[in-house]
């Protein structure tokens, strides 16, 4: 096995509208996901022992990469060495910017690659599996995901340039949590508001010019439960908004707050306010394709 490696982007929730629960637990959802440069690093190599593995320094617990490498040697009937996957993080971890999704999403490149399979369905059909997040992930850049998160339509790129603070408050929160606490406090639309949700996005992101960041839908049904449960995420959004940023909202299900900056300057003028809020870092959009895997520096 040659050595591999990838970059496992970040997504961001452009806007993020959550619907009715369906049969399998899974709320429908109408999101524009978009990844950003800000990147974990994922390498595969040969496993030093006899079974796969998987080392992410500074993350305890069960890794959804892991899970990944296994579904895809079930799915694909790979049978290549056990192998080794190293992820460095850069994404925080546990601030909804689906940073283990884009792990996972990573791995699954990177086993196709080493098992020489070019098939974008197949990956993105064994993403469907393992989380709401990951299909998106597989391929990158702007997508329109319905469904649960699994039904994908790539936007027409490159889409409104931006630029991205991020800023990582100090709490966990689950997206299991924040998606039950939207339940209790009724925030949720029906199917009926849902749909009329998607026809207003589905207007904005068309041919010839995606303009969904000027029309006034970033939006994200999750922030207010995210800030019931973490009331550290008010202070975050108020920084953010200080620092000049056209939009202030919650990634996905939180805690990590976003500063969108618009237009073509928006990734400059992230990059200027970054140092005037505690711990923000500046992103700005990657292409599909992005994350494609190459070989591993010697």
């Amino acid at each position: 096995m040659t050595a591999l490696v990838a970059l496992a982007p970040a997504k961001v929730n452009l806007c993020l509208f959550v619907g009715p629960v369906r049969a399998d637990g899974r709320h429908e959802l109408v999101t524009v996901f978009d990844t950003l440069d800000l990147a974990d690093d994922v390498r595969l190599e040969p496993a030093a022992d006899s079974h796969d593995e998987v080392v992410c320094p500074g993350v305890e617990g069960p890794n959804l990469a892991r899970a990944a490498l296994h579904a895809w040697r079930a799915r694909s009937g790979w049978d290549g060495a056990p192998a080794r996957l190293t992820i460095t993080k850069r994404i925080p971890v546990a601030g909804g910017m689906a940073g283990g999704s884009a792990d996972a999403a990573a791995a699954l490149r990177l086993a196709a690659a080493a098992a020489g399979i070019d098939d974008p369905a197949l990956l993105e059909e064994i993403a469907g599996g393992l989380g709401a997040d990951v299909p998106a992930q597989v391929r990158g850049g702007r997508v329109l995901a319905t469904g649960a998160g699994e039904i994908l339509r790539p936007l027409p790129g490159p889409g409104e340039p931006y630029g991205v603070l991020v800023v990582p408050v100090e709490a966990r929160l689950s997206a299991g949590a924040v998606y039950a606490e939207a339940d209790r406090l009724g925030t949720v639309r029906d199917a009926e508001g849902l749909a009329a949700a998607r026809g207003a996005v589905e207007e904005e992101v068309g041919i010839p010019a995606p303009g969904l960041l000027a029309s006034g839908l970033v939006a994200n049904d999750l922030e207010v439960p995210a800030r019931v449960l973490c009331p550290a995420i008010d202070g975050a959004l108020e920084r953010v908004r200080a620092a000049g940023a056209d939009h202030a909202l919650v990634a996905g299900s939180g805690p990590t707050v976003l500063g969108l900056f618009l237009g073509a300057d928006g990734p400059r003028r992230a990059r200027a306010a970054a140092p005037s809020v505690p711990g923000a870092l500046a992103a700005a959009p990657l292409p599909a394709g992005a994350g494609a895997p190459r070989p591993a520096p010697a």
